[in-house]
């Protein structure tokens, strides 16, 4: 593939960078630059030719790109062309919001969950010279310059032809077929039923997200379901969304997907915050969609006898984070997010910060543990001498906790416990900082020691957290004490446990009295 040379690459990240592109949306941008370079010398055309941009898409279309990744493509291009070409494209607006990359967690060709229709190769040929246009006109965010039509609305979509074979199936649910039916209809000629430009919903839905202090999970599993109810509804017009598309949507994960109770569950959630608090409208009663039940979860739980095996296999750190999540009942990432700061040795009390649900608890710090945490913290204070005698700018805050305090991040009281093994590059002001350690190496040791040890049981890195429930439950603990630790809003959470573990009873009437 053809390379982006070093000098424009620099002038696109400055462009990147003048537009407030969030580091991780400007990856996704200049992959989209370097396939469209290479598209323009690949079958001999300008690439300041903005006529160029038709085959360029129409290219992506054959590649099962949807709609949604195809806007994002010219979005990268149009900011191209202002950069080489200033007098040919408005300037787009300023955004420091997420558009579509940030809901693709793979790369910009990954699949997806719908597929474009696959028609033959774009050709040179196949270019009609026209006017130029804007690209700020043609591709973006503003509302008022959405496309009015798809780029081929002669040929259906999948999407469409799966909707087809749900209506011409056999015993096809009638709520069904009405939902999809009246969503084929056209609802307004104001406003384009298909190829309309999300971006500015996935501003909303992010800044929604964010003045709300939701966890970056939400965000990214609302991005992503957002991303797929687009792709359903060929990127109708946001503003003539309704509830059948809902409807037909959700039956179509349903029925169609037969994905799992708690992903439709989720997909729900995401749609009702999407309607409710992005496009701003009443969600409506749901009767009619086909919705799974969701099954009693009985989770996995280990034996002391495994967890000690499986610690046994576990190298440096993660042997004290393995023994962490059963000593305190932690979540993995309320582990790796613990900071020096959190241990109190004088109180043997532990204390977790923002846990799920951004609630504060405190734990019992394990006797066995505090030999183990002491060494942990001088290697802590050790790395971190280093890491300030090279310049390192310290680690990072939550919020903005750095403004504020501007010294904290060099203060060793707020180190991780666990950093990572490497600094990490701020992207938009150039320094190194210490993060802690990534969940997925953790994931990745406990799994190849439970596959060592092979302990015929699914066993994960919250399998520890359930059996640490478990054992305490099993030690006669009474359940309201096992919920505060585990940190659960709800007892009947907690209750889960009680299928855990053996129930001794006593099958001998006998009055509390003579106890």
């Amino acid at each position: 593939m053809l390379a982006v040379p070093p000098d424009l690459a620099r002038c696109y990240e400055a462009r990147l960078t003048q537009q407030n592109m969030l580091a991780g949306q400007r990856p996704h941008y200049h992959r989209w630059l370097r396939y469209y370079l290479d598209f323009c010398h690949k079958y001999d055309l300008a690439p300041a030719d903005q006529r160029s941009l038709p085959a360029f898409q129409e290219k992506l279309r054959t590649k099962h790109q949807p709609e949604s990744l195809r806007q994002q493509a010219g979005h990268a291009v149009a900011l191209y062309w202002e950069m080489v070409s200033p007098s040919a494209a408005k300037p787009l607006p300023p955004t420091n919001s997420v558009t579509r990359q940030d809901t693709v967690t793979r790369n910009a060709f990954s699949d997806v969950m719908e597929r474009a229709p696959n028609d033959s190769p774009v050709q040179k040929t196949s270019v009609e010279p026209r006017a130029p246009l804007s690209p700020s006109a043609q591709l973006i965010s503003q509302p008022e310059k959405m496309a009015t039509s798809s780029p081929h609305p002669s040929a259906p979509s999948t999407v469409v032809r799966e909707q087809q074979a749900i209506l011409s199936a056999p015993g096809a649910p009638a709520n069904l077929v009405q939902a999809l039916s009246q969503n084929n209809k056209t609802e307004s000629a104001e406003y384009p039923l298909t190829g309309a430009s999300w971006v500015w919903v996935y501003d909303e839905l992010t800044s929604a997200i964010k003045v709300r202090h939701y966890s970056p999970k939400t965000l990214q599993a609302y991005q992503i379901w957002t991303r797929k109810f687009q792709n359903f509804t060929q990127s109708k017009d946001p503003r003539l969304l309704s509830m059948n598309d809902v409807k037909g949507f959700l039956n179509f994960l349903a029925v169609t997907k037969k994905i799992a109770a708690s992903s439709q569950n989720q997909a729900f959630n995401a749609l009702l915050f999407l309607f409710r608090r992005v496009l701003e409208k009443e969600f409506g009663n749901v009767e009619g969609v086909v919705r799974a039940k969701r099954k009693p979860y009985i989770p996995v739980v280990l034996s002391r006898e495994e967890v000690d095996r499986i610690i046994a296999r576990l190298a440096a750190p993660y042997d004290l984070v393995a023994k962490l999540l059963y000593g305190c009942g932690l979540r993995l990432f309320e582990c790796l997010k613990l900071r020096v700061q959190d241990l109190n040795f004088a109180m043997r009390v532990l204390t977790v910060h923002d846990g799920k649900g951004q609630k504060d608890r405190t734990v019992p710090l394990p006797e066995a543990l505090v030999v183990d945490l002491h060494a942990q913290l001088d290697r802590v204070a050790q790395t971190h001498e280093a890491d300030l005698a090279v310049g390192y700018a310290g680690t990072f805050l939550p919020s903005a906790l750095g403004e504020k305090y501007p010294r904290a991040a060099r203060e060793l009281a707020w180190q991780w416990l666990f950093p990572a093994m490497t600094l990490t590059s701020v992207p938009d002001t150039g320094e190194r900082r210490r993060s802690h350690l990534h969940e997925t190496l953790v994931q990745k040791a406990i799994k190849e020691a439970v596959r060592r040890t092979r302990i015929p049981k699914r066993a994960s890195a919250h399998t520890l957290r359930h059996s640490f429930a478990s054992h305490l439950l099993q030690a006669n603990y009474d359940i309201r004490t096992i919920q505060e630790l585990l940190g659960h809003s709800d007892v009947r959470t907690t209750m889960i446990y009680t299928h855990t573990v053996r129930s001794i009873t006593l099958k001998e009437a006998k009055s509390p009295l003579d106890f």
